[in-house]
Order: C-alpha cells, then sequence, then structure tokens
C-alpha cells in the first residue's frame, strides 16, 4: 500500500466497516471532527486501526495534524514511503 490512492481505499474501507460511515460522505476534503462527527476517542480508534492496517505507529503530534482524511492520507504516505 504505498500510492496515495491505496492508502485512500484503506481509511475510506474502515470508516466505512467500522465507523458506519456513508461511503459518500467521505472525501480527502472531509473533517473528521466536522464533516463525520468523530471525537477525540474516533479518531485514536482510527489511528490504532490504521496502525495495524498499514504496520505505520501515528504518533500523539500526527493525531493533533490530522483534521481531514487527506491530512492522514498524506502522513502515513509519508511514513509508509521514508
Amino acid at each position: 500500500m504505498k500510492t496515495k490512492e491505496a492508502i485512500f481505499g484503506c481509511i475510506q474501507h474502515l470508516l466505512i466497516e467500522v465507523f458506519e460511515i456513508k461511503q459518500e460522505s467521505i472525501a480527502l476534503e472531509s473533517n473528521i471532527y466536522e464533516d463525520l462527527d468523530f471525537d477525540s476517542l474516533d479518531a485514536v480508534e482510527l489511528a490504532v486501526r490504521l496502525g495495524a492496517e498499514t504496520g505505520i505507529s501515528l504518533q500523539e503530534g500526527d493525531l493533533r495534524a490530522i483534521r481531514t482524511i487527506g491530512d492522514a492520507v498524506d502522513i502515513l504516505h509519508q511514513r509508509i514511503n521514508a
């Protein structure tokens, strides 16, 4: 999973399957707090599940930097391809 498209697909799958978010609500521009109605616990759960899927552990600073789905894709892409 090295491309941004593959990472987005992974995130999209988790959001649909685990958080029961409708696919049409998920876009790179989607704000996870405002558009997807996440709270901090949801964000941590997403980070843990993404870590399990990708093998990349997101740090506390990463979590603070993630506001949109695109932010998460960019951070994971940087880490995976570092």
